[in-house]
């Protein structure tokens, strides 16, 4: 945080009520695991935990006061509010009005968390630069993250997840960026905004929280770009694509060429001019995603210089088409993070550029709501047109994927099961690629193709 606080002056700006002394603390701290001795401890609350229940613990610990939602007799001062969620929220919201680096927000269905790391490896090369840690996207890790601003950064990234409507608003209220970047609005989290419209509008949540000499970075490729510029009004918008050469793009890419493993080179073009950038990462659509990356961070501040040497060094974001060496020398393509139809497809394009047996892993895609079944269906049916050699499934819809593959098509009862069949096949001609949402863990699939130690 930058500087100190009070119990007394978060009493003043954010309402509650204080019990007991006033204190000054300069870290907060909601997990008593992590505490550190002179923290203040806020107690959040959740569906299944209360952590108004682990006051004492935190007191124990050194807290030199808490934060709480509930009356309770401790000997440790206390600001007792109505939501520590809300609370924790403007808190950060004070840390980051206090901080002069440059913020920059970002949200969309796809790519957010590789372009967030390619703005960090890019923005590093600058000055120091804080940046959202794993996929900590929510409010509450959007809060946290800002809470670790400090004076030392003259950068800041961070990642905007949501599940349904208002989720962003709320994030982007405590974030307040200089910059905002959407990269793009596909059926993700379909079933908690009803609709791919709804995802549309929650997206662009973001564009609220932007002030008006903010700077709005879009994608010109997605079909939702002309709603989100309305949306925009008579903000400095800044496009970017792939591969188009429309003159109100201001950043995209040229020349891009994949070898044998997947990897990419394009050059990309700029109004600071052109530059050659090789990626250790797979897949073309990692091309959208360096494009953006290089538009944030070049509005930003950035030089072509940076933005080259930042990507060139970035390596492959865990469970994100992460090429790892198996048993008997296989090839096992970890995409386990997360799933969607989009990203499907262009998981399953890179596998099909290995001059190896492909067999495609598939675990089952959540959230879609309505479009289940028929995304299901999808998958096994552009792997098959894609040329897979082998789809091998697992879950209840996944199943959908085998029937509409057919051929080499195999469904399995379960990861044990199709685990072994995997290693009755591992040789150093082979490729797997292991793919499915987080509720469907194929993260176990990938770690059975692990080569132990002792082997």
């Amino acid at each position: 945080m930058i500087g100190m606080m009070t119990l007394s002056e978060l009493a003043q700006q954010l309402g509650g009520e204080l019990i007991g002394n006033d204190v000054v603390f300069n870290q907060l701290s909601t997990d008593t695991r992590t505490l550190a001795r002179g923290d203040a401890y806020l107690a959040l609350n959740g569906e299944r935990f209360d952590g108004n229940a682990f006051v004492s613990e935190a007191k124990e610990k050194g807290a030199s006061g808490a934060i709480v939602s509930r009356e309770m007799d401790h000997e440790i001062p206390l600001l007792r509010v109505a939501d520590t969620h809300l609370t924790l929220g403007e808190i950060a919201k004070l840390n980051r009005q206090r901080s002069s680096a440059t913020v920059i927000a970002l949200t969309g269905s796809q790519g957010k968390t590789t372009v967030k790391e390619m703005i960090n490896s890019i923005l590093s090369y600058r000055a120091a630069t804080l940046v959202t840690h794993a996929n900590l996207n929510n409010t509450i890790g959007v809060s946290l993250t800002l809470l670790q601003l400090n004076d030392e950064h003259r950068f800041a990234v961070v990642e905007m997840g949501a599940d349904c409507a208002g989720e962003i608003s709320f994030s982007v209220d405590k974030t307040q960026p200089d910059i905002a970047l959407i990269t793009n609005a596909t059926a993700a989290h379909i079933e908690g905004f009803g609709s791919l419209q709804g995802i549309v509008e929650g997206k662009g949540e973001i564009i609220e929280g932007l002030h008006e000499s903010g700077i709005l970075i879009l994608n010109a490729d997605d079909p939702n770009v002309e709603q989100w510029i309305a949306r925009a009004a008579s903000k400095n918008v800044v496009l970017f694509s792939a591969g188009s050469s429309e003159t109100s793009v201001s950043y995209s890419a040229t020349n891009c060429t994949m070898d044998s493993q997947g990897r990419i080179s394009f050059t990309l073009l700029s109004p600071a001019g052109s530059q050659d950038i090789a990626l250790k990462l797979l897949g073309k659509h990692n091309v959208d995603n360096a494009v953006a990356a290089a538009s944030a961070a070049m509005e930003a501040g950035a030089t072509l210089d940076d933005v080259r040497a930042g990507l060139r060094l970035l390596n492959p974001v865990p469970g994100r088409l992460n090429p790892l060496t198996g048993i008997n020398g296989c090839c096992v393509i970890d995409d386990t993070y997360n799933a969607s139809p989009t990203s499907f497809i262009a998981a399953i394009d890179v596998l099909v550029t290995y001059p190896r047996t492909t067999v495609l892993i598939v675990g089952d895609m959540k959230e879609l709501g309505a479009e289940t079944a028929a995304a299901h269906s999808a998958v096994g049916e552009y792997a098959c047109r894609a040329g897979v050699d082998e789809f091998w499934a697992v879950g209840e819809y996944s199943l959908l994927g085998v029937q509409a593959f057919g051929g080499k098509a195999r469904h399995f009862s379960d990861k044990a099961e199709l685990v072994a069949a995997c290693k009755e096949i591992t040789n150093e001609n082979t490729v797997f690629l292991v793919k499915g949402s987080r509720g469907s863990h194929m993260e176990t699939v990938v770690s059975g193709l692990m080569i132990s130690e002792g082997d």
